[in-house]
Order: structure tokens, then sequence, then C-alpha cells
């Protein structure tokens, strides 16, 4: 049974995983290992699952393989968890496919950054409002890609069936303003991971997306205990050990100019690293070459030595 609007939102307080796809050597999609990873990533503790999102590669799925990756999901979990599966393109895909998850039962809808090439924010909004009046489940729009208004942002929490809003602009003053002027019963969940988390937490953010913590979970949730306790000084020592490997996911990677083009699968390297599923990816991403490989590695055991002083 799908969640409440107020249970969407209580999870949306938390640390929200994302889901990768891994791909077999044919690039076909490995359902087994997702639903592996979507269970050891619960027992360790972790209730908001992202599918189908950026991080899952999603716009290297087509419609049905979405929907059976978010089905996938769906099944692998217990009730309590919260499962957000990613929406985006035309308004008439964008339906279709929010019916089909209605079908299989997902928590939320995670409504995509959008790739048109042109917005108009009234626009924006009125694509919103059309994708909520063909369904009941709660909407979480991530924010991406473009600089809004804060009269726009505001304009978003008011739009029925919002429940909370992934923010990933690296403007955490934006952050605040939108909070301030926007409805009191939408969460806002920090969407550019632990490193921007103590920031975006001190502007009215509640709960944020993983980076490391989407292989080495533990980290996200003392992360997050530290922040809801308002124990800055701990929070900023979670978030500085999650630094080193997040700078690689920035990385522009081999014959390529454009920033964080290894980020995928430096998180499906570190998912391998940490004993979970990792797999291929998809053009047009790449694997990571020999070299980053070794990186990511160095950068794992570093990482591995400063959970067991900090943590363990």
């Amino acid at each position: 049974m799908s969640s409440s609007a107020e249970q969407v939102r209580s999870h949306l307080r938390g640390v929200a995983v994302g889901l990768l796809t891994p791909f077999d050597d044919e690039l076909e999609i490995e359902h087994e290992k997702i639903a592996e990873n979507a269970r050891d990533l619960y027992d360790e503790g972790i209730r908001t699952f992202l599918a189908t999102a950026n991080i899952s590669e999603y716009h290297s799925l087509s419609q049905s393989e979405r929907v059976d990756v978010a089905e996938t999901s769906v099944d692998a979990l217990p009730d309590d968890a919260c499962v957000l599966a990613g929406v985006g393109g035309s308004t008439a895909d964008a339906q279709e496919l929010i019916r089909a998850y209605d079908r299989i039962g997902v928590d939320a809808m995670m409504i995509m950054p959008p790739d048109h090439t042109y917005l108009h924010e009234q626009g924006l909004l009125e694509y919103y409002r059309s994708l909520a009046s063909v369904t009941e489940t709660p909407l979480v729009p991530y924010v991406r890609g473009f600089d809004p208004s804060i009269d726009y942002l505001a304009s978003l929490t008011r739009v029925e069936g919002v429940v909370g809003i992934k923010y990933a602009l690296k403007d955490p003053v934006k952050l605040g303003a939108g909070v301030a002027a926007g409805a009191d019963d939408v969460v806002w969940v920090d969407g550019l991971a632990e490193p921007f988390a103590v920031s975006f937490w001190a502007e009215g953010a509640e709960g944020f997306s993983a980076g490391v913590s989407n292989f080495r979970p533990e980290i996200g949730l003392e992360l997050f205990d530290a922040l809801s306790d308002g124990d800055w000084e701990r929070a900023r020592e979670l978030r500085n050990i999650c630094l080193p490997y997040q700078d690689f996911r920035d990385e522009t990677g081999q014959e390529n100019e454009i920033q964080g083009a290894i980020s995928v699968s430096a998180v499906k390297k570190g998912l391998e690293l940490a004993g979970l599923n990792g797999g291929n990816v998809r053009e047009p991403i790449r694997p990571l070459a020999p070299e980053e490989e070794r990186k990511a590695e160095e950068l794992y055991s570093q990482l591995e030595d400063d959970i067991e002083s900090l943590i363990e």
C-alpha cells in the first residue's frame, strides 16, 4: 500500500538513498541486484529510496524499463519503506508514467528536473499542475539545472499535491528565501548530498539525498542525527569525511571537459567496494578508466579509515 502524504513528508525528513541500476555486460538491467541493494540498504537503516532517479540513469531507461525498475524496488522493500520514482518528459509521457507507477504502488513521484530547452516559470508550474491532476500520489519536484525566482519556488510549494521539494542549486541563500516564502507543510530536501547538508539545513532543509551514503549509509544516518540534534561540529566532521570521494565524483574523467561525467560510475564503484552491486553503465555515461578505478579504491580506503575513527 502506498504511503499517505504525511508519511511521505516524514520520510523526506531523513536520508534519501538512490537505487542505482546495475547493467550486465550486454547492458541489460539486473533486477535481482537492484532488489539486493534495496534490501541491504534497508537493513542498514535506510527508509527512503529514490528509484529511476538521475543517479539511476533515468534518461538511459525506456518508459517500460522505468516502470519495471520501480516495481522491482517497491516489491523488494517492506511496507514501512518509502519509494519515490522519477517522472519526466512531455506532459503526456509523464502522465502515462505516473499512471503506471500508481498501478505498482510507488509512494511518491519525484518530478525530474525539466529537460526542455526553453522554460517559462508559469508554464512549468502549469506542467506540475497537469501532472498532479492525474494522481493522488504526492509529488516531489526536483529543482535543478535552471535558476528560478523566489516567487517561483514559493508558488511551487502551493501546487496541489506537492509535499516536498528536492533542491539542488548551489545557492543556500535562495533556498532560505524559498523556505521563508513557501508553504509551511512542504519539506525541503538537500538534493546536493552531504557536502551541502550543513549549509542547507541551516536554511531550512529537513532531509538530504545521499552521495557517499548511497554505499556507506551509516555516514548519512549519523549526519542526519547530528543535524537533528544541532550538533554542528560533529555534522561538519561527518560532512568533511565525505568530501574527497564527492569531489572525485565531480571530476570530468578522461577525454572530456564536462564536470561530473564520472559521477554515476564512481558511485557504482563505491557500491562494489562496499560489497553491494554496481554493475555497468549505459551511454552517454562512461565507465571509470583503470587509473580512475585505482583512485576510487584509494579514496574508499581513506573513507573506511575515517568512518572507523569517527563512527565505529
